[in-house]
């Protein structure tokens, strides 16, 4: 009965932050963005009567300065990330790995883990890995991290970037031949946050893997429709959305199986609320290329919204077999379809591979889930345990009350039945 009244709750929940927004249309679409920074509050400038405060400042009292005073330079402060490589089965890589920044498309070696996996570097520091070939680009000069140019001054060698910004558009991963690996993202990170990353899990590539971010279909169009695809991701930079659109409708109006502009079709409309056109934009885009795994995750995401378990369920099993590993959130969504449809044992393997690659515990919620299908197959301590894990990885979520109660529920039939042992 318990885990009927708890279904509501996990699938509601489920939802949040993962909904598409109409704010959507003021966010950066070439990933260049950063996600907002944690603290939240502004920085009161130092000095005095120069500092911004979004009003007409006041005539300086005091005396001018000597016009021959030297500048002070502004030093940057060094970053440091920490943190561990393993492969998905739990295991360190028998060889050193590179620990790399990828800014923009471009990357650059930081340092290598040790023996056991483990790395502590400073990014751009002196004993950053020797540049290979993939460092360098056509003109001769070294891409390193950030840079956009010889002139550029704002990234994390520049001298007039923030710390904020110095990594924006950059994110840390491993290099290993034969692997490919997670990403953390860089951008709003400062000198004096916490280093440790956690955990990047390596993953051996192989022929049996067919899903693509990149729609190979797509790399076919031609010239025309490849041109107007182009005017309208530049129009969406713009926020110039109508123009966007009129550009997509064009390119597809040239290449019908132009999967990459439908799905983009389908992200426009979304944005404006209008969620059966986008899901028809996006049903297109699969239709022309079944192996483009980005339309699967949008659609898993109205199919979660709409609480059609068994439309969840077959969509996100045609994602997790085409992508097995960048997508944690398509086994948290299955694992959710299958609780639902009273699949349990489904369910719980599909809890088990999302909590497997998320090692940043950014869904909290899979915790939840597992406690509530081994509360179900009746395994009670392993169900307080992840209770216990989810208060932890999110201790001010909106239904951590509820979870408490959960928790409470399980360990007194817990105890209970360690009392019945000893009688």
């Amino acid at each position: 009965m318990a885990s009927k009244i708890w279904v509501r709750a996990i699938t509601a929940a489920a939802a949040v932050g993962l909904l598409i927004p109409a704010s959507v249309f003021g966010q950066g679409r070439s990933g260049t963005t950063p996600p907002p920074t944690t603290g939240g509050g502004t920085t009161g400038g130092t000095g005095s009567t120069g500092a911004t405060t979004g009003r007409t400042p006041l005539p300086s009292t005091t005396t001018t300065p000597p016009t021959n005073t030297p500048a002070v330079l502004s030093i940057p402060q060094p970053i440091f990330i920490s943190g561990r490589v393993m492969l998905e089965d739990g295991t360190a890589p028998t060889d050193s790995v590179v620990i790399e920044t990828v800014c923009n498309g471009r990357s650059h070696g930081e340092g290598y883990t040790d023996a056991r996996g483990y790395f502590s570097v400073e990014l751009g520091g002196r004993n950053s890995v020797m540049p290979d070939a993939s460092e360098f680009g056509s003109s001769g000069g070294m891409n390193a991290p950030g840079m956009t140019g010889g002139n550029s001054t704002s990234g994390p060698f520049g001298g007039s970037g923030s710390a904020e910004r110095r990594y924006m558009g950059c994110d840390v991963q491993a290099k290993l031949g034969g692997y490919r690996s997670q990403t953390v993202p860089l951008a709003g990170r400062r000198p004096m946050d916490n280093p440790d990353i956690g955990t990047i899990l390596l993953h051996r590539t192989g022929p049996a893997e067919e899903g693509k971010t990149i729609s190979a279909v797509s790399l076919a169009a031609p010239k025309d429709a490849r041109k107007a695809y182009e005017k309208g991701m530049d129009a969406i930079k713009k926020k110039k959305f109508d123009d966007a659109q009129k550009s997509f409708e064009k390119a597809v109006e040239v290449y019908p199986k132009f999967a990459t502009v439908w799905y983009e079709l389908g992200i426009l409309q979304a944005g404006q609320g209008k969620m059966d056109m986008a899901r028809k934009y996006w049903d297109t885009a699969v239709e022309c290329d079944p192996k483009f795994v980005k339309p699967y995750l949008q659609i898993s995401i109205l199919e979660l919204q709409s609480q059609k378990w068994k439309g969840l369920a077959d969509v996100t099993d045609k994602l997790v077999k085409l992508d097995p590993f960048d997508y944690p959130q398509a086994f948290f969504f299955n694992s959710v379809a299958n609780f639902n449809l009273q699949n349990m044992d489904a369910a719980e393997k599909s809890a088990l591979a999302a909590e497997r690659l998320d090692t940043r515990h950014a869904l909290p919620k899979v915790s939840q889930i597992l406690g509530m299908i081994l509360t179900v197959k009746k395994d009670y301590l392993g169900a307080a345990e992840r209770f216990k894990a989810y208060l932890k990885f999110a201790p001010e979520a909106a239904d951590a009350a509820k979870v408490r109660v959960q928790l409470a529920e399980v360990e007194k039939i817990t105890a209970a039945s360690a009392a019945a042992k000893e009688q």
